[in-house]
């Protein structure tokens, strides 16, 4: 290879390194900058680039020529983008001028954008405090007036749905009733009737300081017909199905199956929500009942087992303590129950964004509520039948 040759591609070369060539008038730097700016030259636009800062220093504008520029792509873009950011971060009034359309396009793409300065932590305080619990009595709030709001909205649609029944989905309440109550059975009934026997145990073992271990049927006969029953019942459906119910119409809304629903001319609470609302309604208070007896029967198990009360001397013992009205107590609160669950796990599913951080965060937050609300429900409940002496 000749000298001649060997020294062409050396200029060939050199002239495809990203230069700039700076001039300057009083406060005014203009810089011109030609070559190929791209990652293949990385080091090279750095250091033409430190090169000009340091002296454009002290300076009040500086002008980019990119007219002479012959390849510019994502990396030269953007510190071509930070150095003028970082510029007008001093106080120097920094612009880019001759530039081609397609480097204009590729400029405002990758506008650089500094880092956030890390908020400073404060220690928390009283202040701090009441602030916290006045957002979080402002959210509940703002819950409260939503979940009224899609109450009226769950409504509307089930009075379309009584006005038109053609308009109702059996396949779809009957799919539900199989998911919420059939395939509940055994998880249900397995917790109750543990609990009926836990129970059964502590209380024999605390009547018998007394002699009067007799009566824990009367304990448990109430305590699982008034309330436990229908308690355990309904957190356990909020756990397993109102997580399914917020994840299913969470998933949709994800990949905006609801929305092709409302195009479609399909009202999406009467398509998706009616249905579970009115398969929770039915199912939970059979869960609620089935709950119950199978309580019963654990701690008829464990009063004979630990009391030697014999299942006969059981089961007139009960007869005799349970009325009809203390049954009643408990099954009048599982469609309520029911109501609200289906309610807060629906709403929480439509809220659900693009996500999959927010489908949990909802998901959780659907199982709490709806936990929580059971029990302040379950407590209404009591006071007012305390009031009304039943």
């Amino acid at each position: 290879m000749g000298a001649k040759e060997l020294g062409g591609r050396r200029d060939e070369a050199d002239a495809r390194d990203p230069k700039a060539e700076f001039e300057r008038h009083g406060d005014d730097v203009r810089a011109w900058l030609s070559g190929r700016w791209t990652v293949e030259h990385a080091g090279s636009v750095e250091r033409e680039m430190a090169s000009l800062v340091d002296a454009a220093a002290d300076c009040g504008r500086v002008l980019f020529d990119l007219s002479e520029i012959d390849r510019l792509d994502t990396l030269g873009a953007w510190v071509l983008d930070r150095t003028r950011h970082d510029f007008g971060a001093q106080g120097v009034a920094a612009d880019f001028v001759g530039v081609r359309s397609e480097h204009h396009i590729l400029l405002n793409e990758v506008a650089y954008r500094g880092f956030q300065p890390e908020p400073v932590k404060s220690s928390p305080g009283f202040r701090d405090l009441l602030a916290d619990v006045g957002e979080a009595v402002v959210n509940a709030g703002r819950d409260f007036a939503h979940g009224v709001s899609f109450l009226g909205e769950v409504i509307a649609a089930l009075t379309r749905v009584v006005v038109n029944p053609r308009r109702f989905r059996v396949p779809a309440l009957t799919n539900q009733l199989e998911q919420i109550a059939f395939r509940g059975v055994p998880i249900i009934v397995l917790i109750c009737f543990l609990v009926g026997c836990i129970v059964a145990q502590q209380g024999l073992f605390q009547l018998q300081r007394f002699g009067a271990q007799t009566f824990v049927v009367n304990l448990v006969g109430i305590l699982v017909l008034r309330e436990l029953g229908v308690l355990l019942t309904s957190i356990m459906v909020a756990g397993r199905s109102g997580a399914a119910f917020t994840a299913e119409i969470g998933s949709m809304k994800m990949r905006e199956e609801i929305d092709a629903l409302r195009v479609m001319g399909l009202d999406p609470i009467e398509v998706l929500i009616v249905p579970r609302i009115l398969a929770l309604v039915i199912g939970l208070p059979i869960l609620a009942f089935l709950g119950s007896m199978a309580a019963l029967l654990g701690a008829g198990l464990v009063a004979w087992i630990y009391g030697d009360i014999v299942p006969d001397v059981f089961l007139t013992r009960l007869k005799a303590t349970i009325e009809f009205k203390t049954f009643l107590v408990g099954m009048i609160k599982a469609p309520f129950m029911a109501l609200v669950i289906g309610l807060i796990a629906s709403m929480e599913g439509m809220r659900v964004e693009g996500s999959a951080e927010s489908l949990g965060r909802h998901v959780t937050s659907s199982v709490v509520k709806s936990i929580f609300m059971v029990i302040v429900l379950d407590g209404f409940f009591a006071m007012f039948f305390a009031a009304i002496r039943l």
